[in-house]
């Protein structure tokens, strides 16, 4: 989606524009719109640069035109936006916690004021009890700045706390797509309702988790027909054939699967 790597397959739109094929040059506009947070904080920053030096990287890149004085003045107002001491700007980022160094990850990408964020994983390598605190933080400055995020995450119930609508995906391919409500009320694929089914729940008696059947299959040689038919409980000989497409189901949910197409399971 960022085109850090050219993807093999599919399109990418931004705002009604298809992207994906535009060269480096006339996809400059488009990096100031939009920013990634990546999920190591450890990794994605370089050791041998200042915080300063990281933040300034990408507005001078952007805005050669800026001042030093402005520049200084924007590294110091996105410190303060994610809640580091401006003062702290001329330390290397192993002086820093983890916590604080996603912290900083959030600073470089609201440098040039994105409109857009992709943040893959960005709470996933941090203590439970600064997750919350970066959660909270992202949650903060996307109202404050009417921010767009694709949040990746594996963590339910993260998902169910910062998000509006949902992508499930199985081996890289699209099962379910639904408001946050719908999904988590009536979940409609299969895997989608396994998934919601391995939450705890605790003091709730007679819940069932679904179990799934096998292993997953590898994805360098994905099944034939649906990705999940081998350790779908629902599955039939088209499953195994034919790759489902995805389908509205409901006002607020598109599904890809045979069964809810064809009323076998409810949709």
């Amino acid at each position: 989606v960022m085109r850090l790597y050219p993807p093999e397959a599919g399109e990418v739109h931004y705002r009604g524009k298809r992207i994906d094929h535009l060269s480096r040059e006339r996809l400059k506009p488009y990096r100031t719109r939009m920013h990634m947070v990546f999920q190591d904080p450890y990794a994605s920053l370089n050791p041998r640069m200042s915080v300063r030096q990281i933040l300034e990287e990408p507005i001078r890149f952007h805005r050669p035109g800026i001042s030093v004085g402005e520049g200084q003045d924007r590294v110091a107002e996105v410190m303060r936006q994610v809640g580091v001491d401006p003062e702290w700007q001329e330390r290397y980022p192993h002086e820093f916690s983890g916590g604080q160094r996603q912290r900083i990850s959030i600073a470089r990408a609201l440098a040039v004021d994105p409109e857009f964020i992709v943040a893959d994983e960005p709470i996933a390598a941090l203590d439970v009890s600064i997750q919350a605190q970066i959660l909270n933080l992202m949650m903060e400055l996307q109202e404050k700045r009417s921010l767009t995020y694709l949040f990746i995450s594996h963590d339910l119930s993260v998902v169910e706390h910062i998000s509006s609508r949902v992508a499930v995906m199985y081996l890289g391919t699209l099962c379910e797509l639904a408001t946050i409500d719908a999904l988590f009320e009536r979940p409609r694929h299969p895997y989608t309702q396994a998934l919601l089914s391995a939450i705890p729940r605790l003091g709730e008696k007679g819940f069932q988790h679904e179990r799934l059947k096998g292993d997953v299959p590898t994805p360098i040689n994905l099944p034939t027909g649906c990705v999940f038919h081998g350790r779908c409980p629902h599955a039939d000989a088209r499953c195994a054939r034919e790759v489902p497409r995805l389908r509205p189901s409901g006002q607020e949910t598109r599904v890809a699967c045979h069964g809810v197409e064809e009323g076998r399971l409810p949709g």
